[in-house]
């Protein structure tokens, strides 16, 4: 099987690349990466090291994309993940990065007849709809109050696909929205297999640990080297709540769909995949973590203003995926928390730099 990862020098993509190498042991891995990543580049001996071709590209380019080698499968990993993206300016470079670049993939697929799985996010989801969910406030986190009826797409282990992607989601959830239907439209317009998979916060040793990455490696590299942490929004309690996914786990769902392969009504081509209700945490207990973790303690600063972005509580219903693929996540919310504790503490020097 010839696979072709994008953004393939970035956390998601280098450790795709490694997994699918240790369990598809006659797999040829092609990679494509503009480095604009600050940190991204050290992970390029490392992909010559498992035998996979690095090409230094842009997705946004079409030439670029158009001198790629053919593939079976081609999984798009390349994207700007931050949802505050484009905030400031910048919304026509966010369009290019995370709609085009995907634009430019599809059509190398409708040309070669190549799969493709786009890596979407959970932030889809709509921000108003997550913000009115019911929740009941403990002395550590939200919890769902069960005692009031759920919105439609909402059950007590967390977000469905028939959640409301209704606006606001942000200008990169809509992003990756548009990236969604284009690639749903390309499958059935041109026949070649489509998987979307709307992913909660990925998180793992080897991480850069910049916040648009999610919170759990920022959060744990920051506690480590000393650096200034605060509870932001929801009263500065940070009662708040995620899930977070191991890499490795995601992998284990495409290898299912890279093996599937074709497009039928028996298997769903949208799915949410994350670390479910019981992998989450709340930011104080994330902090709390990280205080046993490292035994010591730290001021954190609180800010209570809550920002347009900031969401109270996600986790993801994983029921799909169970029905559909036999998956859920192996790995605990604790498992990968150690993973990465245990990461840093032997990389000090490679996460000083990566926050310069």
């Amino acid at each position: 099987m010839k696979i072709l990862i994008t953004g393939i020098a970035g956390f998601i993509g280098s450790r795709l690349a490694e997994f699918f190498k240790k369990l598809l042991p006659d797999v040829q891995i092609t990679g494509i990466d503009n480095l604009s990543r600050r940190g991204s580049e050290t992970n390029i001996p490392f992909l010559k090291s498992l035998g996979c071709t690095f090409i230094h590209g842009d997705i946004r380019v079409k030439d670029d994309v158009e001198e790629l080698p053919d593939a079976d499968w081609i999984i798009d990993c390349a994207a700007n993940p931050s949802v505050l993206a484009g905030l400031n300016g910048g919304t026509s470079q966010l369009v290019q990065h995370n709609l085009s670049g995907t634009l430019n993939l599809l059509e190398k697929c409708r040309k070669t007849k190549a799969g493709f799985i786009l890596l979407s996010t959970s932030r889809v989801y709509s921000i108003n709809h997550l913000n009115a969910l019911p929740l009941l406030e403990t002395p550590t986190r939200f919890e769902l109050d069960r005692t009031q009826p759920f919105p439609a797409g909402f059950t007590s282990r967390g977000v469905t696909e028939d959640f409301p992607t209704t606006a606001p989601v942000s200008i990169y959830g809509a992003t990756k929205i548009a990236s969604e239907v284009m690639a749903l439209e390309y499958a059935m317009t041109f026949d070649f297999p489509v998987w979307v998979n709307r992913c909660g916060v990925i998180a793992g040793p080897g991480q850069f640990g910049k916040i648009d990455q999610g919170i759990f490696s920022f959060w744990i590299y920051n506690w480590l080297l000393g650096k200034p942490l605060s509870f932001i929004g929801y009263g500065g309690e940070g009662k708040q709540v995620r899930d977070l996914m191991h890499p490795e786990d995601l992998g284990l769902l495409l290898l299912k769909q890279l093996s599937y392969g074709k497009n039928d009504n028996k298997k769903p081509w949208i799915l949410n995949a994350g670390g479910g209700l019981e992998g989450s945490f709340s930011l104080r207990e994330l902090n709390d973590y990280c205080k046993n973790r490292f035994k010591n303690e730290k001021i954190i600063g609180s800010e209570k203003i809550t920002r347009p972005f900031d969401l109270p509580f996600y986790a993801t219903d994983n029921t799909l995926a169970h029905q559909a693929w036999d998956w859920r996540p192996t790995k605990t919310g604790i498992e990968i928390l150690d993973e990465i504790a245990n990461w840093a503490e032997g990389n000090r020097e490679r996460i000083t730099k990566s926050f310069g």
